[in-house]
C-alpha cells in the first residue's frame, strides 16, 4: 500500500505556472505507475498525465499537452506535475494518484490509491 499527499496548489494569474508535488510512502514507489487527475466544481474527475514506473514513457489529455510536463523522482518518492501557461479552465482540484500498472494508464478505474487533492485557481 502507498500513502499519497499533494502540495504545491494555490492562486496564480492566467499564464502563470505552478508545480505540484506528491510525496509517498509505504511500498516501493518505484513499483507503481503514477498519475495526476483533476476534478472542477460539477464535473467528472478527468485524466491530466501519467507516468511509468521507470519514468519512460508519459501520457498527457490534450488539453494540457505541451503545457503540463509530469516527471517523478524514485530516490525522493516523488511525482511532480509543471503546469505553465495555465488557463481559467485548469481551475479544479488536483490528485496524484498510483497504479500497479506500468503502462501510464488513462484509466481512474486503474489507480488503487488517491492522495487527497490539492486545489489550483487560475484566475483571469
Amino acid at each position: 500500500q502507498v500513502q499519497l499527499v499533494e502540495s504545491g496548489g494555490g492562486l496564480v494569474q492566467a499564464g502563470g505556472s505552478l508545480r505540484l508535488s506528491c510525496a509517498a510512502s509505504g511500498r516501493t514507489f518505484s513499483s507503481y505507475g503514477m498519475g495526476w487527475f483533476r476534478q472542477a466544481p460539477g464535473k467528472e474527475r478527468e485524466f491530466v498525465a501519467a507516468i511509468s514506473r521507470s519514468g519512460d514513457l508519459r501520457r498527457y489529455a490534450d488539453s494540457v499537452k505541451g503545457r503540463f510536463a509530469i516527471s517523478r523522482d524514485n530516490a525522493k518518492n516523488a511525482q511532480y506535475l509543471q503546469m505553465n501557461i495555465l488557463k481559467p479552465e485548469d481551475t479544479a482540484a488536483y490528485y496524484c494518484a498510483a497504479t500497479t500498472t506500468d503502462w501510464a494508464s488513462v484509466r481512474m478505474d486503474d489507480y488503487a490509491y488517491w492522495g487527497q487533492g490539492t486545489q489550483v485557481t487560475v484566475s483571469s
